[in-house]
């Protein structure tokens, strides 16, 4: 016969009831903060890409915007250019994720490091680094007399491949790891070749991660905004006709209309993504073993060679951003100097002090908010409890599917209205630390819940069973074990807030400008060097806070295996 709990382990109708809040605050507190400050934005866009001239609501603008030569054009430009980026990102992507999980290389994690440069930079960097090259005054160009023509459709496509290429190895990667090296060994003993089961094997099972990748890479593409300022030219996307249609010719409406019209791809490419995805983990074995490649000296040769080829592309065109800072006058006199970094205009390095707290701020509260969001859903049983969370989940994954660009623009209509409370918030630090917080909230929530599924449900019991509350069980069990996740989801939030660019660039104002606008209007204005200066400092710090990651989630997880812990 069981024993029944001793009564001061039994939990009272008062902890009872501080539990019942606790649980209810977990969830009110970040599903309120998700709909003031992301699905009442889009709305209120929605709602401005509808409102006629003369107040009334229709469908006029949309007739204007469809009808247009220009939005034609730009439609037509970023279908072109997404489908070009696509097939050439996930064919490299596939390349270097096969060089780096079914090859016997040397410095696999330095050939990851190189492929990932253009995640720790600004977007615009990949542009700016192709004009140091093959500019009009380009490095290339000036030293063998050439006249290549950089800015336009091939400059944006090798620009958009370069950041999109870390994305498509990972998730190639992640499908690569997963594969039952049983399958492998039996097609060996049967005598297929090397080609066969590459065709047969490895390309079936990573399908559904390849049709991930090329969503991903697809939505990123037509949704990027800093690589087309910088080196698009006259080849007009998206992206700049929102930019455009807002600053250049102040029609915030039709603005509206031209980021609505950008959801419906972007809202596909999303939903196929995530369908992709289910299907990949679907189709992965809890029993499978894992694959070790054996030695190949042709295969290794062959395509290692190949991966390290693709590798010297980023590392180039990021490699010489940095390298044009230095030199005095580029490209004609390349001697060292330091006067690029002595940064007098556009506020000096303010920006970048004010970067780096807005980025810590997102990063703190999103953290938090996460966690409570996640302990929350976590927790929720019962029928009806499960619809609400099926629900809020849904809504926390939306973030995803709407581009930076439009997120910002939607912030301007929802919070810059005068004569209301939400006045106090526009043009603030802390708006523009939950627009950064927003526009990466799917990411964040996603390695939080999955982080939080790993707790064992037996801690989770004993330490209810020994008569603890909600919040000792959150402060003694999850925090503890997700520690690690904790780290990971504060640091990313950092870093991607620091380099973002297309989600602040109608939120900033002169006296509140950020490090990633900063470069972008140095470049406008022709100080190129001192541009390359900003945009060395902004990776200087992603890597900075890089290396602190990897350290403080390694003292964790060593933490985690002492014994007592």
């Amino acid at each position: 016969m069981a024993a029944s709990p001793s009564p001061a382990s039994a939990p009272g109708p008062a902890q009872d009831s501080r539990d019942r809040l606790f649980n209810l605050a977990c969830l009110l507190i970040p599903a309120a903060a998700l709909l003031l400050f992301f699905a009442y934005p889009i709305g209120m866009m929605g709602y401005r890409s509808l409102l006629e001239p003369d107040g009334s609501l229709g469908f006029g603008n949309f007739a204007r915007i469809l009808t247009s030569r220009g939005f034609a054009k730009a439609l037509g430009n970023s279908l072109v250019m997404g489908l070009a980026t696509t097939a050439l990102t996930v064919l490299l992507g596939l390349l270097v994720a096969f060089a780096l999980h079914r090859c016997r290389l040397w410095l696999k994690a330095v050939l990851l490091a190189i492929i990932s440069l253009p995640i720790i930079a600004p977007s615009l960097v990949q542009g700016l680094g192709l004009i140091f090259l093959l500019g009009r005054n380009g490095l290339i160009n000036k030293s063998f007399g050439l006249n290549v023509e950089i800015y336009g459709f091939w400059g944006l496509l090798i620009a958009n491949t370069l950041y999109g290429l870390p994305q498509a190895t990972m998730i190639i990667g992640a499908a690569l790891r997963h594969a039952d090296a049983r399958l492998f060994e039996a097609a060996e003993v049967m005598g297929a070749s090397g080609w066969r089961r590459f065709t047969d094997l490895t390309l079936p099972n990573i399908r559904y991660g390849l049709l991930s990748a090329v969503f991903v890479v697809f939505t990123v593409t037509i949704t990027d905004f800093g690589n087309a300022a910088v080196i698009g030219g006259d080849y007009t996307v998206l992206a700049i006709e929102i930019y455009n249609q807002v600053i250049g010719q102040m029609n915030l409406n039709l603005g509206a209309v031209v980021g609505m019209l950008l959801l419906l791809p972007t809202l596909l490419s999303f939903y196929f993504e995530r369908l992709a995805s289910q299907r990949q983990f679907g189709t992965q074995s809890e029993n499978a073993v894992p694959y070790i490649p054996p030695k190949d000296p042709w295969r290794d040769g062959i395509i290692g060679g190949l991966a390290w080829l693709v590798a010297l592309l980023p590392l180039t065109v990021v490699g010489v951003v940095v390298y044009a800072s230095f030199m005095r006058l580029w490209p004609y006199r390349l001697d060292f100097t330091w006067r690029h970094y002595d940064i007098k205009l556009a506020g000096g390095y303010d920006p970048l002090w004010i970067s780096i707290g807005i980025s810590a701020a997102a990063a703190a509260f999103g953290t938090v908010f996460l966690l409570l969001l996640g302990v929350a859903l976590k927790r929720m049983s019962g029928a009806q409890s499960n619809i609400w969370a099926r629900i809020i989940y849904f809504i926390a994954m939306l973030p995803a599917a709407v581009p930076g660009l439009v997120l910002g623009l939607a912030y301007v209509f929802a919070f810059n209205q005068p004569g209301t409370p939400f006045m106090l918030l526009y043009g603030s630090a802390a708006l523009l630390a939950m627009c950064n917080f927003y526009h990466y909230h799917t990411q964040g929530f996603v390695t939080m819940t999955t982080g939080l599924k790993q707790i064992p449900p037996a801690l989770e019991e004993a330490a209810t069973c020994i008569g603890a509350s909600t919040w000792q069980v959150v402060r003694d069990v999850y925090v503890p074990y997700t520690l690690p996740v904790l780290i990971s989801v504060f640091f990313f939030l950092f870093m991607s807030s620091m380099v973002t660019l297309s989600a602040v660039i109608f939120l900033v104002t002169p006296k509140l400008m950020l490090a990633a606008v900063t470069v972008m209007r140095l470049d406008e204005g022709g100080f190129t060097s001192q541009a390359a200066a900003f945009s060395t400092v902004i990776m200087l710090v992603v890597a900075t806070s890089l290396l602190l990651a990897r350290g403080a989630v390694h003292l964790a997880q060593r933490r985690a295996r002492l014994p007592g812990v």
